[in-house]
């Protein structure tokens, strides 16, 4: 068994997507960069990584995505007309991104799908277990998803991947663990996984969603595994492998989470999530909500 309880530090956000369902719109801006309330998403998911204590972010890129990389840059002439202006606390937003993590790019020069993106990944991991966060699921800082997902990769060994229990009509847009309980409330046995079942085919209602800790054995497993649905290397496919299989790099586990998530994968959900997170900001929540309020009253 290649199971390794090495300590996690490395964390891969795979960020080469087109953005299609957000055209125009994403035609010269990355979707990652669209701005939730006042971030752009990518950070809140960089942030996310940081907390739970990956300081070292590898994101993979293809054309069209410079301005992610300018993001997480500095940039010299606006600190130094914010600095000249005495605008502190503008500053201190700038500089944050500059500020959070160690980050490095690698280009995902043929987008051939989540498992091809993750392959990418293998010269920079190496042998360690490693977080991947998709972009497209935000989660709660006060719901430490991560956090949990890598202590029970330090329990349990092998692959840890987020569950989220969903409406059954919506099971076809996930990927669907076959799964077994264990000692703890919130962790469930995988035993196989499915991609975007139809309702009727489904083996359950848990989906996985964008957080996963991966034994560096996934590695080889893409490596031999076939574009499965869309022409793609699924990754799902991958854990599928090894679900099946421990002997080849640990058994799979998943979280099955209960908290706050934010879901920017569709303009609808975008814009919830936008909603959402402007009411519970302090310096924004109060006249927003009220406005909102007056709004809902007055035209619907």
């Amino acid at each position: 068994m290649t199971t390794s309880r090495t300590r996690i530090t490395k964390a891969v956000i795979p960020a080469a997507g087109l953005g299609t369902r957000f055209l125009p719109a994403t035609k010269a801006t990355p979707k990652e960069m669209l701005p939730v309330v006042d971030k752009p998403a990518i950070q809140y998911v960089v942030e996310e990584a940081v907390t739970a204590g990956l300081p070292d972010v590898l994101m993979v890129t293809g054309r069209n995505k410079r301005p992610l990389e300018d993001h997480f840059d500095r940039n010299y002439e606006l600190e130094e007309v914010l600095r000249r202006k005495g605008d502190e606390t503008k500053l201190t937003k700038v500089q944050e991104s500059t500020d959070l993590a160690t980050i490095h790019y690698v280009r995902q020069g043929d987008p051939r799908g989540l498992g091809h993106a993750v392959l990418c990944a293998a010269p920079h991991v190496g042998d360690q277990p490693f977080a991947v966060l998709l972009g497209d699921d935000l989660i709660d800082p006060r719901d430490p998803l991560l956090s949990r997902m890598i202590e029970i990769q330090a329990v349990y060994g092998g692959s840890v991947v987020a569950l989220l229990e969903v409406d059954p009509e919506n099971i076809h847009l996930y990927g669907c663990a076959v799964a077994k309980p264990t000692g703890d409330d919130d962790v469930v046995r995988v035993s196989d996984l499915v991609e975007k079942p139809s309702r009727e085919d489904a083996p359950s209602n848990l989906a996985v969603i964008g957080r996963y800790v991966l034994d560096p054995a996934v590695f080889e497993v893409l490596r031999k595994t076939e574009p499965g649905r869309g022409g793609e290397i699924q990754l799902t496919d991958a854990l599928q492998t090894l679900a099946a299989d421990p002997s080849i790099g640990g058994p799979v586990h998943g979280v099955v989470f209960k908290g706050r998530r934010y879901d920017t994968g569709d303009r609808g959900d975008y814009l919830r999530a936008i909603v959402r997170l402007a009411c519970e900001r302090e310096d924004l929540g109060p006249d927003f909500q009220q406005w909102l309020r007056d709004f809902v009253a007055k035209e619907l």
